[in-house]
């Protein structure tokens, strides 16, 4: 192994509190065109595509409308975590540092432009990680963007570190071993590592 690839929500921090008000605040400027959502709500919805977030929290809204409010919500988003971050799952920056002098780090997300970079803004947490990728850039699926992350810095054998199916299914598709994050938002039922908590990494590897 040479190198680690995170997915941020759910696996480096929970930013749904943050979140929430920002995006209802988005959500009540439409005028009942859409419903508040929840924390739970969010947390439901962590690692899909923001198009099909826009279907699942949004399904009564018509597509024009949904797709506004989407990049309302996201822009407005990028603001709050910027100024305000997220939570941070326990010695995020302690396992960072350690693993950081062993192997290159990175991320990939499926998230919009700024959104990793309002997550470095305000945790200063950046000088750890090599390189990221996320949709909004590329307009690529995950496993697209991890495949592409591999390639422009020549990693021979990275692993993944995820929290949902579709981390599992992003991994599979770059051929990389994935490593599931039983503490984040999803359920997973087949993994080639676990962790119980994000300090288990330094311990596994």
């Amino acid at each position: 192994m040479d190198s680690i690839i995170f997915d941020l929500d759910g696996t480096l921090w929970d930013p749904t509190e943050t979140v929430v008000g920002g995006w209802n605040q988005v959500i009540n400027s439409y005028n009942g065109a859409a419903k508040e959502i929840t924390i739970q709500d969010l947390q439901g919805i962590m690692g899909l595509p923001v198009p099909e977030v826009g279907r699942r929290l949004f399904p009564d809204t018509d597509e024009d409308t949904r797709q506004r409010i989407m990049d309302d919500c996201c822009e407005m988003e990028c603001q709050v975590l910027a100024k305000q971050g997220g939570r941070l799952y326990d010695r995020v920056e302690e396992v960072l540092r350690t693993l950081s002098a062993k192997y290159k780090l990175f991320i990939v997300s499926n998230c919009q432009s700024g959104y990793i970079e309002a997550f470095y803004e305000y945790h200063q947490l950046q000088k750890y990680f090599t390189d990221y990728e996320h949709p909004g850039s590329t307009g690529l699926s995950k496993g697209e963007n991890i495949r592409l992350v591999m390639d422009r810095n020549s990693l021979a054998a990275p692993v993944y570190v995820g929290d949902t199916q579709g981390d599992r299914k992003a991994a599979e598709f770059a051929g990389i071993p994935f490593v599931y994050a039983k503490y984040g938002f999803g359920e997973v039922s087949r993994y080639d590592y676990v962790i119980d908590r994000l300090d288990g990494l330094a311990e596994l590897f």
